[in-house]
């Protein structure tokens, strides 16, 4: 498991969230975290295609000047 937790946290964690949210709740709050990572994925993505775009033209740009 990433960061050392173990199942045991895990099933803590599961209970909190419970206490916390209720159980009608929890695939709400679910979802809602899976968007916001599947939305800073696809934007930390885009960054990183943009960048590659702006190098290989820079690249392009260098060897039509030589």
């Amino acid at each position: 498991m990433p960061f050392g937790i173990g199942w045991p946290e895990l099933t803590i964690i599961l209970v909190i969230v419970l206490v916390i949210f209720g159980a009608s709740r929890v695939p709400e709050v679910g979802g809602a975290i899976g968007r916001g990572i599947r939305e800073f994925r696809k934007s930390v993505n885009t960054d990183e295609s943009i960048e590659k775009e702006k190098e290989s033209t820079e690249v392009s740009a260098k060897k039509k000047k030589d």
